[in-house]
């Protein structure tokens, strides 16, 4: 087997704020696996929240290149390297590399059934409250908006969205921006709107917490969960979990987190980096077991890389084989 690496810079139609700071492009690290003429690829977003650099990323999978020319599987990927979005990129290269060599969809290989159009969010970033209200107003068509938060008066932002977009159902991001002190109040201002669902209101350091305040509105852990590893300490705490193969480490490791966290009554959401329609195709096979679908990424994007998913409005179909698995 061969690996060849590239790191690629794709252009947002509009800056990308969050309550962490601001972003104007999507930095990802492809890795494509060949094997007797035939490539696979995975793409990943290192993401500096979890201390990962493109550097890094790049680094990290090289160190890995001769036990992956000399034919490294998946299921020994898995204890090679640690989960994180370096993993991701090899762990999905190697499935699109084994479905294109069987020539049969990953979603088979997985056991899985066949992946249909799904409902995706689209994102509100974070910015004054009549910016946001604006964004809100143009995006009033789409039926899943998820919100950006994170800051000392959003109790107002979420007003301005909810006014200029009455019809859409609304998932709160905080990104970790909320604090215990504001937490109920918070809480309120989205359970008296209707939100559906709030993403890591809290730091992780500081989501004991959530075990002790009314949750009005279920709550999703993001940047809580990772891997297996982090799963049981939620108990009580959420309602729901975040999976983005970048902080699982890949498809493989994505499948056995969401079969575990089915069996603790914890509700999927799949989410994604701001990252290409070969970020978000993997990540697609988990569509059918999720309550929430956020793989919005390629709609925030000035362009997306061809062949891409193919979207209308929120809709968003599985990859066509060109694309990835």
């Amino acid at each position: 087997m061969r690996l060849s690496l590239s790191v690629e810079r794709w252009p947002l139609a509009n800056v990308f704020t969050i309550a962490r700071g601001s972003k104007t492009e999507a930095v990802v690290v492809v890795a494509e696996i060949e094997r007797d003429g035939v490539t696979g690829r995975g793409e990943c977003v290192p993401y500096a929240r979890y201390g990962e650099t493109v550097e890094g990323v790049v680094a990290a999978i090289e160190a890995q290149r001769g036990v992956l020319e000399g034919g490294l599987g998946r299921e020994a990927l898995q204890s090679a390297m640690p989960a994180g979005a370096a993993r991701n990129a090899v762990d999905c290269a190697l499935w699109d590399l084994e479905a294109k060599r069987a020539g049969k969809p990953a979603w088979q290989l997985a056991g899985l059934t066949a992946p249909q159009p799904v409902i995706t969010a689209y994102t509100i970033s974070l910015a004054e409250p009549e910016a946001m209200g604006e964004a809100a107003a143009k995006a009033a068509h789409r039926p899943l908006l998820k919100v950006k938060l994170g800051t000392a008066d959003d109790a107002a932002r979420i007003a301005a969205v909810r006014r200029n977009a009455p019809h859409s159902q609304l998932i709160i991001d905080a990104n970790e921006g909320w604090r215990a002190d504001n937490l109920a109040a918070n809480f309120r201002a989205c359970a008296d709107v209707g939100v559906v669902l709030i993403e890591q209101p809290l730091p992780s350091s500081d989501d004991g917490a959530l075990a002790d305040v009314e949750r009005l509105v279920p709550v999703c852990a993001d940047e809580s969960l990772h891997d297996r590893a982090s799963l049981r300490q939620l108990a009580g705490r959420y309602d729901a979990i975040n999976i983005k193969l970048d902080k699982a480490g890949g498809l493989t490791e994505a499948l056995a987190l969401a079969r575990d966290a089915r069996a603790l009554d914890l509700d999927l959401m799949i989410g994604c980096m701001v990252g290409t329609s070969l970020a978000m195709a993997p990540a697609l096979l988990l569509g059918g077991q999720a309550k929430v679908i956020d793989l919005d990424g390629p709609l925030l994007l000035s362009r997306d890389r061809e062949p891409g998913l193919h979207y209308e409005g929120n809709l968003v179909y599985p990859p066509e084989a060109g694309l990835w698995g």
